[in-house]
């Protein structure tokens, strides 16, 4: 029953760091985004830029919110991994024992 438990928990860890690593992508995207931006910026007019502006298609990223965000994703995921390679051996050590 144990090693059952185990692979049940590992399959939730798996899941979680599929959706955190998603999202950790998705704040790269972000800043992606926001590096062209600061590109488009230098190359488009002022008049153009204040009508993207104010549309919201420019300048809607927080720059420093995604970084903030994406450290603390990377940071998660690092702890997580930890807590993943514990459970394999955990499962390991239950399966050879059973």
């Amino acid at each position: 029953m144990r090693a059952v438990e185990l692979a049940v928990y590992a399959d939730a860890l798996a899941g979680e760091a599929a959706s955190l690593s998603a999202r950790a992508e998705r704040a790269r995207s972000r800043l992606r985004q926001a590096a062209i931006e600061r590109r488009a910026r230098r190359e488009l007019t002022e008049s153009a830029i204040e009508r993207l502006a104010a549309l919201g298609v420019l300048g809607a990223i927080d720059e420093r919110a995604a970084r903030a965000e994406l450290r603390e994703l990377e940071s998660a995921l690092e702890a997580l991994a930890e807590l993943q390679s514990w459970v394999e051996a955990e499962l390991a050590g239950a399966t050879s024992a059973a």
